[in-house]
């Protein structure tokens, strides 16, 4: 939809809304379309040059902020980086859009233009704590020799039957070692903590408070890898990293305590997938879940082939709630700064020169 000048004349802050309608927060959406005058680029319009050259035309008004309640469209521009950011006007005082991670929107250069990026990891972080538990249970108990054999043949299924004990071992008393300890690897800990019984370790580049690490008796550290040597099982649960360096890789897996396990429902892009086969072909790691893939939506060959490897298509997240999540949250955040209040979820709060707040 075109930005107009009767629009301008309502003086009602512009948001500009990228990507599919509102499906499950019709109501919210209403009031929120009272509020504020939304504009919705078509398909065509989002494609990366035309959007581009709309942002140079001013097409869509100085919109004050920027929404995107689905993960899966919206992102038809592409990244937003030094190409795309300073073609936002200044107007333009918040970002907020479905999902976790934020790999594909520097938030760094935002942040240089006064602009608040707020994700939606809270409303997802039930649906990947669920999810990881899964993952973790399937490196312990081998569950895809399991479910495969299942479904081959009897001499298949004989086999797993007499031969997967060995080889398998409850959670519980383990020790679970966690990269990142925000809303979802908090979480993680919780559900393992209460469901397996198991010890909780983390590693953040900040320490939590002491009530939340006592409340899953949770032990920090400092170092990665002083972790890493005392686990029995890794779960990746940090964002992407802004400059586009993996962070498991072959020579973090030699610090990996010998026979122990890796999850991960973060990023793809933070982990090495040939470096984790090879950990696997040599006994390093003896189970490996992968919710997510380096190049998306190809999965490695080589952990195909591995039964003691676990892998899904990216689903960690992917339940209806955590749909109804984004968009709500996506919309509060939104009505939050531009009425003059704190956004809820920010990324890059910490980065900004000026105030997020806005007045209506």
């Amino acid at each position: 939809m075109a930005y107009t000048s009767s629009q301008e004349a309502s003086r009602k802050p512009i948001v500009l809304h990228i990507g599919d309608p509102v499906k499950w927060n019709t109501d919210l959406y209403a009031k929120f379309s009272e509020d504020f005058t939304v504009v919705r680029p078509s398909t065509e319009e989002r494609q990366r040059d035309e959007f581009m050259k709309g942002l140079r035309e001013k097409r869509w008004g100085n919109f004050a902020a920027i929404f995107r309640p689905f993960w899966n469209t919206g992102g038809e521009m592409g990244r937003w980086d030094k190409e795309l950011i300073p073609l936002i006007p200044t107007s333009c005082k918040i970002f907020a859009s479905a999902g976790a991670g934020f790999d594909w929107a520097d938030v760094d250069l935002l942040a240089a233009r006064g602009i608040v990026y707020c994700n939606s990891a809270a409303a997802s972080a039930e649906s990947v704590a669920d999810f990881a538990l899964f993952l973790i249970l399937a490196t312990f108990r081998n569950l895809t020799w399991c479910t495969t054999a299942a479904r081959s043949s009897a001499a298949e299924f004989k086999d797993c039957h007499t031969n997967a004990a060995a080889v398998s071992h409850n959670p519980r008393g383990h020790t679970l070692g966690i990269i990142g300890f925000g809303n979802i690897g908090f979480r993680i800990a919780q559900k393992a903590y209460r469901a397996f019984g198991m010890k909780i370790k983390y590693y953040d580049v900040v320490r939590k408070p002491a009530a939340q690490e006592a409340e899953v008796e949770a032990e920090f550290f400092s170092s990665l890898d002083a972790m890493l040597a005392i686990s029995d099982c890794v779960v990746l649960a940090t964002p992407a990293s802004p400059d586009g360096k993996k962070l498991i890789v072959k020579e973090r897996l030699r610090n990996i305590k010998w026979g122990s396990r890796f999850v991960n429902i973060a990023r793809g892009s933070l982990v090495d997938d040939e470096a984790v086969a090879d950990a696997v072909e040599e006994g390093r790691l003896v189970g490996v879940g992968l919710d997510v893939h380096d190049l998306e939506p190809n999965v490695n060959e080589r952990l195909k082939r591995l039964r003691e490897v676990t892998l899904t298509s990216h689903n960690a997240g992917g339940t209806l709630q955590t749909h109804i999540g984004f968009e709500e949250l996506s919309m509060r955040n939104i009505d939050a700064v531009l009425k003059g209040r704190e956004p809820l979820t920010p990324v890059n709060k910490h980065l900004l020169v000026t105030p997020v707040k806005h007045t209506l």
